[in-house]
């Protein structure tokens, strides 16, 4: 076994520790786990931290447990949020569990052949048997209302920073997250408990049901909530989540994403979301401050998560698209894109629908660029900047004489034009 604690710590994931935590784990080969909350059928890039504690623990020896909350998903967790949300029914949530299951699955991993193969679990498997009374005269007695009360989350949401206030059913989060912590420990003999900062409160009640009603010792790690440097949202863009499922976030969009973090941004990252070792990672930031304009970190840091993630093809095509924006490509690269990166990577260039009749008979130039789509403001700029040798389809070079075809079309319905090395058009054939 390796120190995990020490790993955390030198890569800035460490926040909050339980005493005696560290030590513990460099004796005992223990299992721990973190709990993943299926509000979506995807996690997205926030949830990514978790995942990699987990496999950093594993590498360390250990034995990680990936907890999906089909039951807690049913309450709703207070912390960090300043309204309840939505409580979602069984079916989505069963589809949401099923969606995150398969996505951890790609991460961790869980051959029984391991030495310690990671474990999925789903706590309404063991929650759905338990009455209401069963579960306040058996757990409710062991946690006193003052000590709940007493939590940051409860606090908050009864506070001032909340006109709502807070349901019983928000109220009575900590104590099932409570309960799945002691029933852990008691089938499957796991003595740690991890996750984000906002989640202390919750592990503590944890530790301290098994203290009062195991007899137990159990302990706590949490780790810093990921944040960005300009204070926007970590893990948002204008579209809104960046996903781990590839339909919902393109690996375009997701390299993207990374590949744009400010320097002081991923310098951070590339220690919190890469497997890189500390010497290799040092070496990255030096080499990235002799020459910052070559965004060696950020693309090293893209290359690390995207391939993690999605795999290394979808990296590599990634990378294709990138290039077609600021590279040299040609129209064979654009039509080896799939639909959903071509319009990632054109996303926001303006564009004009023509009919698939107009592409059967050949599209003539001037038709292309003014007559059929406004382009170009007129024919005779269209005859200028074809003369002029400024026009492209597809990324290669035409002339007037050049007529658009069906075996022009990238992804079925899309011709790109271009003037100049920057102006861009998307013709859509409908």
């Amino acid at each position: 076994m390796t120190n995990f604690v020490e790993e955390l710590r030198w890569r800035g994931l460490l926040h909050d520790i339980m005493p005696d935590t560290e030590e513990y784990l460099l004796k005992n080969k223990t299992a721990g786990y973190i709990g993943f909350d299926p509000t979506a059928d995807s996690l997205h890039i926030g949830s990514l931290v978790q995942i990699l504690i987990l496999k950093h623990f594993q590498n360390a020896g250990h034995k990680p447990i990936a907890l999906v909350g089909g039951a807690t998903g049913m309450v709703g967790d207070p912390s960090g949020k300043s309204a309840e949300r939505n409580l979602l029914d069984e079916a989505t949530l069963l589809k949401n569990v099923n969606g995150v299951k398969a996505q951890l699955a790609r991460f961790l991993d869980f051959d029984s052949a391991a030495e310690n193969p990671a474990e999925l679990v789903n706590n309404f498997d063991w929650m759905k048997d338990i009455s209401l009374i069963d579960f306040v005269r058996d757990t409710g007695k062991h946690i006193t209302v003052n000590y709940m009360m007493a939590k940051d989350s409860v606090k908050k949401r009864l506070g001032s920073e909340s006109k709502e206030g807070m349901s019983f059913t928000e109220f009575t989060y900590q104590l099932f997250q409570g309960y799945d912590f002691y029933h852990l420990y008691k089938e499957m003999d796991c003595k740690l408990q991890m996750g984000g900062s906002d989640q202390w409160g919750n592990i503590t009640t944890g530790t301290e049901l098994i203290r009062r009603k195991a007899q137990g010792k159990a302990y706590a790690i949490t780790v810093p909530l990921v944040t960005k440097a300009d204070g926007t949202k970590f893990g948002k863009t204008e579209g809104g989540n960046v996903w781990l499922d590839a339909n919902r976030t393109s690996p375009y969009k997701f390299y993207q994403y990374w590949l744009n973090s400010s320097d002081e941004d991923a310098e951070k990252y590339i220690k919190i979301f890469t497997f890189l070792d500390k010497e290799t990672i040092e070496a990255l930031i030096a080499e990235h401050k002799k020459a910052p304009h070559m965004r060696l970190l950020q693309k090293k840091l893209g290359e690390e998560v995207t391939v993690m993630t999605h795999g290394q093809e979808a990296f590599e095509n990634a990378i294709k698209a990138s290039n077609i924006l600021f590279g040299k490509s040609t129209g064979e690269d654009l039509k080896s894109l799939d639909e959903q990166t071509f319009l990632d990577v054109f996303d926001g260039v303006p564009q004009a629908s023509v009919s698939k009749d107009d592409i059967k008979e050949g599209l003539d130039m001037i038709g292309a660029l003014a007559a059929k789509t406004g382009f170009l403001n007129s024919n005779g700029e269209a005859r200028r900047a074809l003369k002029e040798n400024a026009i492209s389809v597809n990324k290669e070079k035409v002339k007037e004489d050049f007529t658009i075809s069906n075996t022009d079309l990238i992804a079925d319905k899309y011709v790109l034009l271009q003037r100049g090395k920057k102006n861009y058009y998307l013709l859509k054939i409908d």
